[in-house]
């Protein structure tokens, strides 16, 4: 955002102050004024449509038809100024019914979907998913992300990193979620493709089928254009099919995910090179008009150490993988070092393990700590008999006759360097030890290999030898030609490659129609709103993580079996249950501040929503000193939180968790509907003795007052003269 308030909430400030100050005289501005802000608090509350931005420029070109009206020409400039500043926040509002800012309060997005490259709407998904919609789920899911079985099983899950859930317990667990629904759908034969657009007769090339390629191919596919996505590799999926094991991304997996796409009419071309079986004259001869580069960084980076070109067991990791995953299954070594903290690293050295490898070590430069790899990863790893050496930096691969016997080391401390806050590990002189060895595996890193790119000429790499883009557009300096992926980002995430490909999806459409591209990234959309999932405190409470059911160890050791089990249709339903519906509820606690502060009552235990200072959380004690007075209610801007009367009973319900539930008492004499006894008792309290109680019977203040007015006639006494 360039400014730090949302400029559309700016925009309603200003018209309101504006109106309400009296600076606007002439009657014609004023009602134009009135009308602008209308059209834009609706737009700042997710309830503008295509049109209100057109009607926004009619109504403000009215200011300027008497020009002596200096007011009117003041406020038209000034809207006016802003407006074309910053049109594409305001077209994002209504598109997207988010606000990245969070000063429009009804368009304060889930922490999870912000979180997510993607820009999955996640809370509506699970919404789905604890009812028992998966097919629906997956439905929401694939207008961001095409591939949400394979995402299911080996996403790094950045949204459970920002899940509010575990300011009070544990994250819910979105990303086996997702493959659960994912499986499910594609089992009962309800995993469909959209409906496409009609071949348009324009074409567009894609090179590189991982995951990037793959997400822009199928987008493109679905507005209508014929897309050739050309692979080095025999298979597709890039990385995702070579790069990750079986063990952890069954192959059965991406073979039916990219079925799906096939279906829409992509065309995949296997076993070719581009630059090499093909060229990009060769390409633009037979039509292709604009092409997206997803090629991957499949290069591994040199450990830069003695011994390392002397040795035909020396592997790097990427090749090692891939060799794998193509049916190379001979065990690297009896005894294997892999070089590395990241995921490679431990996906090489549990894959040397069920190879037949006697013995696996991992050595890292760095601690247990600063390790990139998942945890988990590493906890299973572990289970499986993998052992660590940490703070261990490589110093030579020494051997005799070609053969490996060991890889010299040197044991590191941790110091802070000068202009860094990261610890950096530095040699302890005389600590050297040799870690015995038979393979060498190294995993320290990637990078994009350009052979075959040379015809992309205007095309601009980076420093880091990769492709530079506008990040709003996936759009590289040659024009017609996008890329995302690793290729641009170097070696990240599966969900960072598809969000890039979509938005390049997005950008080619939009280059090809000559469309001006955006200025800025499109923010994630909030498709609908699920009504929440109603349940009682204590359940919402007492929900917990499940755990993930693991193939026993010994199958691990020697299988390529999945190692993950999944959960059971069970477990997925409270699990999904489990999410606070963060797209409603904004957690600004103006309930908490209301009802301790204003109401002096303090039955709203939402620890959780203070974000910097978090306390306990427990939706089960609100029943305790609720009154149902329905203040807190009253003031949620959201309605997250509401006050409900239905079969006889009276909820204060948060986002569908039911906090408190009275009976509803009546009236004894007109059986009116009358608030709960503890409010009655509240007001009595704060009254003290200015409202007389005449009797034990429950009245409304109608009754009541016609029972004081009949007692005060009957009681007056009377004048006999």
């Amino acid at each position: 955002m360039a400014e730090k308030t949302c400029p559309v909430r700016k925009t309603v400030i200003y018209l309101s102050e504006q109106i309400s100050s009296g600076y606007l005289t002439d009657p014609k501005g004023r009602r134009i004024s009135e009308q602008i802000l209308h059209l834009t608090e609706e737009i700042a509350e997710g309830a503008g449509g295509s049109d209100h931005l057109l009607a926004i420029d009619s109504l403000i070109e009215e200011y300027f038809y008497d020009t002596s009206l200096v007011q009117n020409i003041e406020i038209g400039n000034f809207l006016k100024t802003k407006i074309a500043k910053h049109r594409e926040v305001f077209q994002s509002h209504i598109e997207t019914k988010n606000c990245p800012s969070h000063d429009c309060g009804k368009l304060a997005p889930s922490p999870c979907q912000m979180a997510c490259p993607a820009g999955i709407d996640i809370p509506t998904y699970l919404s789905l998913i604890a009812e028992g919609k998966d097919a629906q789920a997956i439905e929401v899911i694939r207008r961001d992300n095409p591939l949400p079985w394979v995402c299911g099983l080996i996403c790094t899950r950045p949204c459970e990193m920002m899940c509010v859930r575990a300011r009070i317990d544990t994250p819910v667990s979105i990303k086996f979620l997702k493959a659960f629904a994912a499986e499910r759908a594609m089992s009962d034969r309800a995993y469909k493709n959209p409906e496409k657009e009609d071949f348009n007769g324009r074409k567009i090339c894609v090179v590189g089928a991982g995951p990037g390629g793959l997400s822009a191919a199928y987008y493109l596919a679905l507005m209508g254009y014929g897309v050739r996505v050309i692979e080095d590799l025999p298979v597709p999926g890039g990385m995702i099919m070579v790069g990750i094991p079986r063990y952890r991304l069954p192959r059965e997996v991406i073979d039916r995910e990219v079925a799906m796409i096939e279906d829409l009419g992509v065309e995949f071309s296997y076993n070719t090179r581009f630059g090499k079986d093909v060229s990009f004259e060769q390409l633009k001869k037979e039509g292709y008009e604009a092409f997206f580069i997803a090629i991957g960084a499949h290069k591994s980076w040199d450990l830069g150490i003695k011994g390392e070109k002397d040795f035909p067991k020396v592997f790097d990791a990427v090749e090692f993988l891939k060799d794998v995953a193509l049916g190379e299954h001979h065990v690297p070594g009896k005894h294997v070092v892999v070089i590395g903290g990241g995921n490679v690293a431990i996906d090489a050295a549990r894959t040397s393990l069920r190879l037949g490898a006697e013995r696996v070590s991992i050595a890292y430069r760095r601690s247990r700590t600063q390790m990139p790899a998942d945890i988990e990863e590493v906890e299973q790893a572990e289970e499986e008999g993998i052992e660590f050496a940490f703070l261990t930096i490589p110093k030579e691969v020494v051997g005799e006759n070609g053969i490996i016997t060991g890889l010299e080391c040197i044991k590191a401390e941790l110091i802070k360097k000068k202009g860094s806050d990261r610890l950096a590990p530095v040699p302890i002189l005389g600590k050297d030890f040799t870690i015995k060895a038979d393979a060498v595996i190294s995993a320290i890193g990637q990078y994009v290999d350009d052979d075959g790119m040379e015809a992309f000429d205007q095309m601009n790499w980076t420093r880091r030898g990769t492709i530079e883009v506008n990040h709003a557009s996936m759009e590289t300096t040659m024009p017609g030609v996008f890329a995302a992926g690793d290729a641009v980002s170097g070696p990240a995430t599966v969900i960072e490659a598809i969000g890039g490909g979509k938005r390049a999806a997005e950008a080619i459409d939009r280059y090809l129609n000559h469309i001006p591209q955006p200025r800025m990234p499109k923010l994630p959309i909030r498709h609908n709103i699920e009504h929440p999932i109603e349940m009682s405190a204590s359940r919402k409470m007492t929900l917990k993580h499940p755990e993930m059911p693991m193939l026993n160890v010994d199958r691990r050791r020697t299988m390529f079996q999945q190692v993950e089990l999944g959960y059971d249709e069970e477990s997925v339903r409270r699990e999904a249950a489990r999410c606070l519906r963060c797209d409603i509820c904004r957690r600004c606690g103006k309930c908490v501040e209301i009802c301790r502060d204003k109401m002096g009552i303090d039955a709203l235990k939402f620890g959780y929503m203070d974000f910097d200072n978090p306390s306990e959380t427990d939706f089960r004690a609100t029943s305790e000193k609720c009154i149902t007075c329905g203040a807190c209610a009253a003031n949620c801007e959201n309605k997250a939180i509401v006050i409900e009367e239905e079969n006889g009973q009276r909820m204060l319900k948060l986002c569908g968790t039911i906090l408190n539930k009275q009976e509803i008492q009546y009236c004894e004499e007109c059986n009116a509907v009358l608030p709960s006894i503890e409010y009655l008792q509240f007001i009595s309290q704060k009254t003290g003795n200015v409202t007389k109680v005449t009797e034990s019977r429950l009245l409304c203040n109608n009754c009541q007052r016609k029972l004081s007015a009949k007692i005060n006639v009957e009681t007056r006494p009377v004048n006999l003269k």
